[in-house]
């Protein structure tokens, strides 16, 4: 079997695991929007931001530094997988105590120091302090299952996870009421503390799923014995922390908009304006999945595969296709925006208040392309042991997204938000682009590239803006364009078939 088709069989295994979890978490927003009033949806906005942000954290860009360090030392990979395992563990355990010790501090910063603003904010806190403390405890777990190829266990695991977040938010949510509403068995037990429509259940359903699935690696944890090499530590450290601020900053692009949002717009209004950003940014949900999914099977197989012949070509081949596939995706988007809305238009009263959003989900959809091709070009510099650069390219991407959004977000809101995310991920993809063939040249086939972004580009304006989101023009176009990627590739794509 041919490189290619190799990866993008491991790609399929990730991304179906990776399809179904999005896709179930995806039909929560509906339920979510129509139970909660948009600023609600605020406070569920801006506390999953924070976690993203303290996740990649706590993680410490561990999980690269484990793949790299496998291929470094393939004859002891168990001291690899303790090291990497203990050194989150640590941080994880120190965190627990800090953010323990300060939570009501933390809550009340977090509510913008009005006390009775939302009285509920400490108890969210602690949820998510438990969350985080788990979910960096299985990272590496999962890692190994990667490294080890059993997508299969690592897809169940991950998909399971999502599945019991669903069952335990439609329990709390539907559930519980329905029982309380007919004096069913425990309806006594449940009126002693059920609380209809709190955001909190939530936070529980979460809490729940990662325990279970935290149970569920105990397999892959019972492996683990205190063996620590100090100076394979420091070493991994000198490889790992500069990847811990390239990952901080992608978390600061992906989610600081929302949190600055929440505190530089007038309080009356700041989560209202962060409810309606975080739901339409659901609507760029499978493009972000295909993302997802291709990282899950790239980073492993770049690495096992920097030391053959061929290896830039098949990186450069690769990068072809995921812009041709992202491109599909983006104007496949665009143009059923007008069903794709019907997601998020919440009760009566809420809807036109969270379709006012739309306006964004063009943009975010470029700025996703850019953040996959900017993954992609990543390689170079974690293959070369060159992490500094992705700290440099990140914290470039990091400065502009945050001093732009203290600048523009209290004149313009969301809107602002979305065009400087755009322009913090192109940014990054043309910075590594330039740096990286500096040092790490790769055969790209950057006219083709660019072409391809181009007429994407142009087709989404036609669909979106000239013609208004007309599903029957918009669906033509879309027609067009995959006719004419297939006419265009049609030679690659035979051979790529016949390649064994």
């Amino acid at each position: 079997m041919s490189t290619a088709r190799k990866f993008a069989g491991q790609t399929a295994i990730y991304g179906i695991s990776t399809v179904v979890s999005r896709v179930l978490n995806f039909f929560l927003t509906p339920l979510y929007v129509r139970v909660y009033p948009a600023k609600a949806y605020g406070i569920f906005t801006t506390m999953y931001s924070w976690a993203s942000l303290l996740n990649a954290l706590l993680s410490f860009g561990m999980e690269t530094t484990f793949f790299r360090y496998l291929h470094k030392y393939e004859n002891d990979r168990e001291k690899v997988y303790q090291n990497t395992f203990f050194s989150i563990a640590l941080l994880t355990f120190s965190f627990f105590l800090f953010a323990f010790w300060f939570v009501d501090d933390i809550a009340f910063w977090m509510q913008r120091n009005q006390a009775a603003y939302q009285p509920d904010y400490a108890q969210y806190v602690k949820f998510f302090i438990y969350i985080l403390v788990i979910d960096a405890l299985t990272v590496i777990p999962f890692a190994k299952l990667r490294a080890e190829g059993r997508s299969l266990r690592y897809a169940g695991l991950k998909s399971l996870n999502v599945f019991l977040f669903i069952i335990f938010n439609l329990f709390f949510i539907f559930g519980i009421p329905y029982i309380l509403e007919n004096n069913l068995t425990g309806a006594e037990f449940f009126s002693t503390w059920y609380r209809p429509s709190w955001v909190g259940y939530v936070f529980i359903s979460n809490l729940l799923a990662s325990g279970i699935t935290f149970l569920l690696l105990s397999p892959e944890l019972a492996k683990l014995r205190w063996q620590i090499d100090t100076a394979l530590l420091r070493d991994m450290y000198s490889y790992s922390w500069p990847v811990l601020v390239a990952n901080i900053s992608f978390i600061i692009n992906e989610n600081i908009d929302k949190i600055l949002i929440g505190r530089l717009l007038p309080v009356s209004i700041s989560q209202q304006e962060v409810g309606i950003y975080g739901a339409t940014c659901k609507l760029a949900i499978f493009l972000s999945i295909f993302i997802q999914a291709f990282r899950l099977g790239a980073e492993p197989f770049f690495f096992s595969h920097s030391k053959k012949e061929q290896a830039r070509q098949t990186y450069a081949k690769i990068m072809h296709y995921f812009v041709i596939a992202v491109c599909l995706i983006c104007m496949g988007l665009v143009a059923n925006l007008e069903i794709l809305k019907y997601f998020i238009r919440g009760n009566a009263e809420q809807q036109q208040l969270y379709w006012s959003g739309l306006q964004v989900v063009p943009i975010l959809l470029f700025a996703y392309i850019s953040l996959g091709i900017y993954m992609n070009l990543s390689i170079w510099y974690k293959l070369s042991d060159q992490t500094r650069y992705g700290l440099y390219i990140s914290s470039v991407g990091a400065l502009l997204t945050i001093g732009l959004n203290i600048w523009l977000v209290p004149q313009y809101s969301y809107l602002a938000s979305a065009w400087i995310t755009l322009l913090a991920y192109a940014t990054m993809m043309l910075l590594s682009y330039w740096l990286g063939q500096k040092n790490y040249p790769i055969p790209y086939p950057v006219k083709r590239i660019a072409v391809y972004l181009l007429l994407t580009a142009l087709m989404v304006f036609s669909s979106f803006y000239l013609f208004k989101s007309d599903l029957l023009v918009g669906n033509i176009l879309f027609a067009l364009f995959v006719i004419g990627t297939l006419m265009a590739e049609q030679k690659g794509i035979r051979q790529l078939l016949k390649q064994q």
